[in-house]
């Protein structure tokens, strides 16, 4: 589990509003259940009882930090105030300390050294008989994770150093540079490169599966979001969009045909 990304969470200013365009979008069901005494909103796939994301509301200190709504992605870590303690070492920050989430696991919001946010979760041995999730790569679950970072080669090996990760393919992007994938344990996860000019800072990315790109697309678009690039085709035969919810968190798409 140690270093591959097991949670996916939406920061939005309109929980209502996100839970209809993502259920348009990607299918997914909305529901609330409490978590550390407030309404935590679970997505799930329809049929199956293991949730594939969480979304919550911005809060007021977010807000006043002029944080705007946004996907983030969680890696499993052994021992996450080590792995804090390394980020800072590293050059990175703690956004959020360590933390205990009641009965669910301990986490941490981190920058990395270029600017980039991600979390960092530990969770609580499993009680009992996990609930079925859906499998990998079926629709509506996430299936690649992208960094848009300062450096492309600055922190592929930064987060090497962190959490294992190995090398992959490497594709050649012409002028956008090298766009460099990496793998846990042999098996792909996720991809780097340098982001592009207009991007104002690095940050993460993440794809969500559906059946076909471009009926995903025009859900994306009925649904008042933008579809921002695509569809387009990347090497393995995929293709994917990339786009913005109706409130502005960027939230990416691929299937495995058009």
């Amino acid at each position: 589990m140690h270093g591959n990304f097991i949670w996916y969470e939406l920061l939005t200013t309109d929980i209502e509003a996100a839970k209809a365009f993502y259920g348009a979008v990607t299918g997914w069901k909305a529901e609330v259940t409490g978590v550390a005494g407030f309404d935590y909103i679970l997505f799930k796939v329809p049929g199956f009882d293991m949730g594939v994301a969480g979304m919550m509301q911005l809060t007021q200190e977010m807000r006043d930090r002029q944080v705007p709504p946004n996907w983030s992605g969680y890696i499993a870590v052994e021992d996450i105030d080590a792995k804090a303690r390394a980020f800072v070492n590293e050059g990175g920050s703690a956004i959020v300390e360590p933390q205990d989430i009641p009965n669910i696991g301990r986490f941490a919001v981190l920058a990395d050294p270029q600017g980039a946010v991600i979390c960092l979760f530990t969770p609580n041995p499993p009680d009992g008989s996990m609930p079925p999730a859906p499998p990998a790569g079926s629709p509506g679950t996430f299936g690649w994770s992208e960094l848009y970072a300062g450096d492309g080669d600055a922190a592929f090996a930064f987060y090497a150093k962190m959490f294992g990760w190995e090398k992959d393919m490497a594709v050649d992007m012409g002028a956008m540079g090298t766009y460099q994938c990496f793998a846990v344990d042999g098996r792909a996860i996720g991809g780097i490169m340098t982001k592009m000019p207009h991007m104002p800072m690095p940050f993460w990315n993440y794809y969500v599966h559906v059946d076909t790109i471009d009926a995903a697309a025009e859900r994306v678009k009925v649904a008042g979001g933008q579809v921002v690039n695509g569809p387009i085709e990347v090497p393995g035969g995929s293709w994917i969009v990339n786009c913005l919810d109706p409130q502005g968190a960027m939230i990416s798409l691929t299937a495995p045909k058009r």
